[in-house]
């Protein structure tokens, strides 16, 4: 239990710090911007207390508002995603995630894919929605969402390759 605790707080640290020190330094063609904090929310543990789950959402999202002077855009898009993520766990693993006994790193591709995708996408969605903050900008907002979305979602997969302890 130590270790989890330990590794959950220094994946928490780490992705905030390579988020803002790294990847917030990335901007592709002026849309596409990876987000790999976001995979704190992805990997934190299926079956812990949802309280305190949420509020660790909030505090990423807010910690990474705070770096970038965003206004609470990142915290509400962590808080939403933290939010709908047991639907999205339903929905991509079925009776897995049903009778708690889901791993990430022993699931089928496309299943992972899945909640990968509809993790990502509603998060980012909801995060450049409240940046542009207008309807006139809908095809930018949707534009940002799909490219940066899809950058955000390789390099989870490949993080998720690297640091797995089922690919050492």
């Amino acid at each position: 239990m130590n270790s989890s605790i330990f590794s959950n707080i220094a994946r928490f640290f780490g992705l905030v710090f390579l988020q803002v020190l790294v990847l917030n330094n990335i901007n592709f063609l002026g849309y596409i911007n990876p987000y790999l904090y976001f995979l704190f929310i992805l990997l934190y543990p299926f079956n812990s207390n949802r309280s305190l789950f949420l509020l660790l959402a909030f505090l990423l999202g807010i910690s990474i508002d705070v770096f970038e002077d965003s206004g609470g855009i990142h915290a509400a898009a962590c808080l939403v995603a933290a939010f709908v993520r047991p639907q999205f766990l339903r929905f991509s693993f079925g009776i897995s995630y049903d009778h708690q006994t889901l791993r990430l790193s022993v699931t089928p591709f496309g299943a992972r894919l899945s909640y990968v995708f509809l993790m990502v996408m509603v998060h980012h969605l909801i995060l450049f929605s409240l940046e542009m903050f207008s309807l006139n900008h809908i095809l930018l907002i949707l534009k940002k969402t799909l490219f940066s979305g899809i950058f955000t979602i390789i390099l989870v997969f490949l993080s998720l390759a690297l640091f797995s302890k089922k690919y050492r």
